[in-house]
């Protein structure tokens, strides 16, 4: 790839990257109904990335499994609670599963409403609405984002052993350590922000955690992908490809944040654990 294209791919990259940015942002502020509707509509374009990667199977199983996706977000938007929104979630996913296994399907209708539904969830009620919910969705943001960032310039500038060469090859040690490193100065400065925020010292081992995660996410999608023979999960997103290609490591991060918050402050109010109203 000549100098010239590889910096306008960039460049593309990084134009998509902030238009989105400010969009989302803009959505997390209004929170409500707005933010759920966000995280809804992620989840169905998640998992129509995730099976459009997979076009066998048996086709009453996949619109069985789009039906009930589809239900579930729409009962999180209406105002469902975290507990019955992620039983629909568990029930829809059963269901699916035993017609796979009725019908001699594979299981892949079934796990990608839960790659594509949980953290849609863990999204809708981290955003409660209140300053906690705000603030730690903006943290959870931050985190994500700057580890993406972070990893992806400390590893062109630095280069050295792989991460994982059989999933992502590009990906280095280098850049996976200025990711965490990013991801912890961006969770400091959020935490530090807030004069209700968590300690420093919280603040800084979850968004630590959180960037680990992250990073565990996109290698997870980065082997879905390598596993199907993709590059790319979609081309919705200019210099990005699909929307699985942009929140792989926000799916799993968010749901690690969900669920520290929901085991220290309720299902509920997830965000009450980490930061005051």
């Amino acid at each position: 790839m000549s100098s010239r294209k590889a910096g306008s791919e960039l460049g593309l990259r990084i134009a998509s990257a902030l238009v989105l940015g400010v969009l989302v942002l803009g959505i997390t502020v209004l929170g409500g109904g707005a933010f759920r509707l966000f995280a809804a509509v992620m989840a169905m374009l998640v998992f129509h990335e995730w099976m459009a990667m997979r076009t066998s199977g048996h086709p009453t199983n996949r619109l069985v499994a789009w039906v009930l996706l589809a239900a579930v977000m729409l009962a999180m938007l209406v105002g469902l609670s975290a507990p019955l929104s992620l039983a629909a979630l568990g029930a829809a996913f059963a269901v699916v599963a035993a017609h796979a296994m009725f019908s001699g399907s594979s299981g892949w209708s079934a796990a990608g409403l839960i790659y594509a539904g949980l953290p849609a969830i863990a999204l809708a009620f981290l955003r409660v609405a209140d300053t906690a919910g705000l603030m730690a969705i903006l943290f959870l943001f931050a985190v994500v984002w700057a580890t993406d960032v972070a990893a992806f310039f400390v590893g062109r500038a630095l280069g050295g052993p792989r991460l994982a060469p059989a999933i992502s090859p590009g990906k280095t040690w280098s850049g996976a350590i200025g990711g965490a490193l990013g991801g912890l100065a961006a969770g400091l400065a959020v935490a530090g922000f807030d004069s209700g925020g968590p300690a420093l010292l919280w603040g800084g081992l979850v968004a630590l955690a959180l960037s680990v995660v992250s990073q565990a996410g996109d290698l997870f999608e980065s082997a879905l992908k390598r596993r199907h023979g993709v590059k790319d999960s979609g081309r919705l997103i200019p210099g990005h490809g699909g929307v699985m290609d942009r929140v792989d490591g926000l799916v799993a991060a968010a749901l690690l944040f969900y669920l520290l918050g929901a085991l220290l402050s309720g299902p509920n109010t997830p965000a009450a654990a980490f930061f005051s109203r």
